[in-house]
């Protein structure tokens, strides 16, 4: 069958209004009013961030500066996850979101590629058919967070593309996700893109050896999130037309051995439309029993896995990106969910199997455009905007009132990778366009 677009948004348009005729709406359009956490942003003197009275911050790994093995930070920061390292250090593991048009001058190896010399060929995925290598990976900081200085800096992932979010794992890996889909012999590629990679958190320079996670889908993916319980993997998609999946591996804690890939069914209105573009089919605060169905074909050579999963049943989300999980809950953000395409936030129970429109920004909310989020320590999500022109880290309590907690000051760049380290002192978040990542500390609370 052939599943195109204009098949998928009539069938998800048919169902939304089907399931709103049936089901009625609980919960307010809007969140609570916004509180005042920290105070109001105060403009930062050398122009970078805007921070509420008593944060401070620090420049570290910025674009194009030497790393310890010689190669140059690469440009675009994106997702990014925090481990605790050895001596109380803190090891960052940050993605490249790296295309194939991406200036040379952006990537490890220098503007002339003279750089390069310094890999063994078989440790980069895709050298590319006409000496480019593509320029996405991964870069590893080590930082001490009590000395506030970084230790040191390494490339650990080479020869991907466009590495945007992706997420940690209870065994102590960081799983990076391609969100492109390109394939061998097309556009200077020597490779199919569109997977997952895992790499170690580890202080240690070196370079992971490359094998893509097939079994875990060939999509446009973001970001992932693992229950420790299970060693389940939910992962998102950006696609105005995504779907959420997850991956039940064969040996948990070991990901190249295989395993099954499912997408999210909403249990009473299968097709079910989520993204209130066409219709209202879920309220803020309305909660949804959920089921998981079986993926076929989940290696594919055209980018329809999310078409044959909608045809199936599953739901179709507005542009899943950030994903996180925190004491049995994992947070979705849906970028342009909502009447007003300013995002969705998403709360998941595994196990108990119900999904809760959280937050659904509109234009009287101070969210924007929900992209990357982690979870404080003390249990507020904090979300990186992407596109609202201003963007800001922005904090959300669990009774749903929003605050700011931080503005790009330089560039109306997104911010990305929102991290807290291990010991809860320092929030890293990246400006990815600038190619900056910043350390900030404070009062949190």
């Amino acid at each position: 069958m052939n599943y195109s677009r204009r098949h998928f948004l009539q069938t998800s348009a048919a169902f939304g209004l089907g399931f709103a005729g049936l089901h009625t709406l609980i919960g307010c359009g809007n969140a609570p009013e916004p509180q005042d956490r920290y105070g109001p942003l105060l403009p930062d003197p050398a122009g970078i961030i805007d921070l509420p009275a008593g944060f401070t911050y620090k420049v570290i790994s910025p674009v194009g500066e030497t790393m310890s093995d010689g190669l140059l930070v690469p440009g675009l920061h994106d997702g990014m996850a925090a481990f605790e390292g050895p001596d109380g250090l803190t090891i960052l593991v940050r993605n490249h979101e790296l295309n194939l048009e991406s200036d040379r001058s952006l990537g490890a190896f220098g503007p002339d590629l003279a750089r390069l010399s310094r890999l063994d060929p078989s440790s980069i995925y895709d050298g590319g058919t006409e000496g480019r290598p593509c320029l996405g990976g991964v870069t590893t900081a080590v930082y001490d967070t009590r000395r506030q200085v970084l230790v040191s800096h390494h490339l650990s992932l080479a020869g991907t593309l466009r590495n945007c979010a992706g997420g940690p794992t209870p065994w102590g890996t960081w799983i990076t996700c391609e969100e492109f889909f390109v394939s061998a012999g097309e556009e200077g590629c020597a490779q199919d893109h569109g997977y997952c990679f895992e790499v170690p958190a580890s202080a240690v320079p070196a370079l992971v050896q490359p094998e893509p996670l097939k079994a875990m889908g060939r999509f446009w993916h973001e970001a992932v999130a693992v229950d420790p319980d299970t060693g389940i993997i939910y992962l998102t998609e950006d696609d105005n037309e995504s779907l959420i999946y997850r991956f039940i591996p064969d040996m948990p804690g070991q990901l190249i051995q295989g395993g099954r890939l499912q997408a999210l069914v909403a249990r009473e209105a299968r097709s079910l439309d989520t993204r209130n573009w066409a219709a209202r089919t879920v309220s803020a605060g309305q909660e949804l029993m959920i089921d998981w169905m079986d993926l076929n074909d989940v290696d594919p050579r055209d980018n329809d896995l999310r078409l044959r999963g909608f045809e199936g049943g599953a739901a179709c989300f507005a542009r899943g990106e950030g994903m996180w999980y925190a004491d049995g809950t994992i947070y979705i953000a849906c970028t342009s969910g909502g009447p007003e395409e300013n995002g969705q936030i998403w709360r998941y129970k595994p196990g108990v199997e119900r999904l809760e429109l959280f937050v659904e920004a509109d234009h009287t909310d101070i969210l924007r455009r929900a992209d990357n989020l982690t979870v404080a320590p003390w249990g507020d999500v904090v979300v990186c905007e992407d596109g609202s022109g201003e963007d800001h880290l922005v904090g959300i309590t669990p009774e749903g009132s929003m605050y700011h907690i931080a503005r790009n000051a330089i560039s109306d760049s997104e911010l990305a990778g929102s991290v807290f380290s291990p010991d809860g002192s320092t929030l890293f978040v990246n400006l990815q366009q600038d190619g900056l990542t910043l350390a900030i500390t404070g009062p949190w609370t």
